[in-house]
This record gives structure tokens, C-alpha cells and sequence, in this order.
């Protein structure tokens, strides 16, 4: 235990560090990231922290992490990262290091700044940490790998990986199930898991499981007003032109907020600057249409728990604990096992 302790007072120096960031540090990072990568604003770079900070709690951390048997023999573990919103890798960074294993990290070109910057905090208050974390071009001859893309990409993660062990993560997406007695308050913070990081997570809800009867209109106006800078984020603002366009051409039924489009769709994943939705008239009706999409299911929001699912209350998408693993593979357990 002797190295998880060190470990855990080296992530504490973190969380710390994260809280008390210098404004002109931050600004930097913030002006890097967002140079680098136009989606990464300083709004989503602070919130991406934000989230980072609350997962480095260090008490809950220390009970989470000391369920786990950490290995004296480190590991190599590639860990192929995606860059859609930023700082996306950062629970596999976590967790590979706290299972006293060694990070290669293959960082994606659209998120490259912060886990570097991350990283250096860590090397300078523990130096150990410069033989521990390596971010790399390329992957090879690791004791595992973890890797993170497209549901094509994965195809050929499952091939070149088929002989070491290894968590290979798909598309997956977040949706919402409305039951009709929302209060606008609920359905601002819907917006939240909509609209944070332009959509652009596996977290963000992408669909609205709507009981029969109930008209999108509802949700678009308690929006009205909340969320309408988003129309002036220029790349946002293109998508959504063009799938209005789209909409238009195909004359779908739609419904048009100024920059968000609703359509009717089976389908739970949905363009950048659209939503889709379906009816739903019954539970076991709810019940069949989750166990239909549960393979693209990242997780649940909903204004009230409901024995069908476990969700998160709405507004909270984007706050996982420590333990929610992406795709519900426990990745230390994977970690600690090797």
C-alpha cells in the first residue's frame, strides 16, 4: 500500500494545485487549448477542471482506490486517448497510475495540451512520475492496452490488440427520459448535459425518451433565453445551419429554436447542434427501448430515479464519480488484474 499512498498524495497535490491554479497559469492553458482546438473554449476548458477537481477529492479517492489490490509489478499500459471534449482521457490517466502501472499515453491532436500540463504538475512534486507517464506517437509492446474511438476505429483496436489484454470503447452516447411534470428549473438543467462541451461528449444527452402526448415545444421554452449564446459560437453555429438546411431540403418535421433542432427519430445519437426524440407510452415500452440501445448507452439523466435504470439528476451528466466507468467497465479492476 505503501505505493498507492504516495500515489494518492501526489494526486491530493493535484487537486490542490487545480483550486488554487494561478489566473495567468490558467489563461495560458486556456489560450493553448483553445488555439489548438477551436471547441475548446475557456468555458468548457474551466468546467473540463472543474470536473477533474471534483473527481481528486482526496478522501473519497483514498476510500475508492484502497478496494483495489495495486501490484508491485508495474505494467506497460498504451492507452489510446479521444479528443472530444477536453482533458477526455483523464480517468484512465487516474487510473492507470493510481494501479501502480506505467501510462503511455497516445494523445489525440484535437486534445493535447492539458493532460501535458497535468502531467508536469505531477512530475515536479514527484519525480518517480518522469519514469511513469511517457506520451507517445506510437504504441507498441505494451502488457495492455486501453483505447477509446469510433465504432470503426475500435474494429481495428480489436485487431491489433486481439493478443494482449485490453478495453477496447466504442460510440456511445446519453440520453434523457422526460415524464411530463418536469419544473422549468429541471429542464434548464437538462440544457446542461445538452449543451455543455457543444454536445460533444459521450455524456452529453443526445436523445429525449418523451412520454406520449408530450410536446418538445415544453422543453425548447424553458430553454428560451439559457442557452441561446451558443448561436454565437461560429462552429457550433455552422452545424447548425447546415442540418437546418438538411432538414429543410428532406422536408423532416422539425422543430427550430434558433440554434438547436429537435427531430423524431428511433435513432439516439444525433448530429452536432440537434437533438432526436421518441415516444414512449408505457414503462415496459421504456424498458424495451433501453435494452434495445444498451450496448450505445454512456449513462441516464432523469429528474427522478426509476427502477428500469440508474441516471443521473439532470444538470449532473457531466459530473461522474470516480467509480462510473465509462462503457460500465471497471477499469481498475482490468488494471490491477494484468
Amino acid at each position: 500500500m505503501k505505493g498507492l499512498y504516495t500515489d494518492l498524495q501526489t494526486f491530493a497535490h493535484l487537486h490542490n494545485y487545480l483550486q488554487k491554479i494561478d489566473s495567468e497559469e490558467l489563461n495560458d492553458w486556456i489560450y493553448r487549448a483553445e488555439a489548438n482546438n477551436p471547441w475548446f473554449t475557456a468555458e468548457n476548458v474551466k468546467s473540463a477542471l472543474t470536473g477533474i477537481i471534483e473527481l481528486l477529492e482526496p478522501q473519497r479517492l483514498e476510500i475508492f482506490f484502497s478496494n483495489y489490490k495495486i501490484s508491485s509489478e508495474a505494467k506497460k499500459v498504451g492507452v489510446i486517448m479521444a479528443g472530444n471534449i477536453p482533458a477526455v482521457g483523464f480517468h484512465d490517466f487516474l487510473c492507470v497510475l493510481l494501479s501502480g502501472n506505467i501510462l503511455y499515453a497516445k494523445l489525440s491532436a484535437e486534445d493535447n495540451v492539458l493532460l501535458k500540463k497535468i502531467a508536469q504538475i505531477l512530475i515536479d512534486y514527484n519525480a518517480s512520475y518522469q519514469e511513469r507517464i511517457f506520451f507517445v506517437d506510437q504504441l507498441k509492446n505494451m502488457d495492455a492496452y486501453i483505447a477509446t474511438g469510433s465504432d470503426n476505429t475500435a474494429k481495428h483496436f480489436e485487431y491489433y490488440f486481439r493478443n494482449t489484454p485490453n478495453i477496447i470503447r466504442k460510440n456511445r452516447t446519453s440520453v434523457a427520459v422526460i415524464h411530463g411534470d418536469e419544473t422549468t428549473e429541471e429542464l434548464i438543467a437538462l440544457g446542461e448535459d445538452v449543451f455543455q462541451y457543444f454536445g460533444l461528449g459521450c455524456r452529453n444527452v443526445s436523445h429525449l425518451y418523451l412520454p406520449a402526448g408530450y410536446s418538445p415545444v415544453t422543453i425548447l421554452s424553458a430553454w428560451e433565453g439559457r442557452f441561446n449564446e451558443m448561436r454565437h459560437h461560429h462552429k457550433f453555429s455552422n452545424n447548425y445551419e447546415y442540418n437546418k438546411a438538411v432538414l429543410l431540403i428532406d422536408q423532416v418535421p422539425h422543430f427550430d429554436s434558433g440554434y438547436i433542432l429537435l427531430k423524431e427519430s428511433e435513432s439516439i445519437f444525433s448530429h452536432i447542434a440537434t437533438l432526436t426524440y421518441s415516444f414512449y407510452s408505457s414503462q415496459e415500452e421504456l424498458a424495451q427501448l433501453f435494452e434495445k440501445n444498451i450496448d450505445q448507452l454512456q449513462c441516464v439523466v432523469s429528474a427522478r430515479q426509476n427502477k428500469l435504470y440508474n441516471s443521473f439528476s439532470f444538470g449532473e451528466a457531466q459530473h461522474p464519480a470516480v467509480s462510473d466507468f465509462a462503457d460500465g467497465v471497471d477499469t481498475m479492476a482490468f488494471l490491477t488484474a494484468l
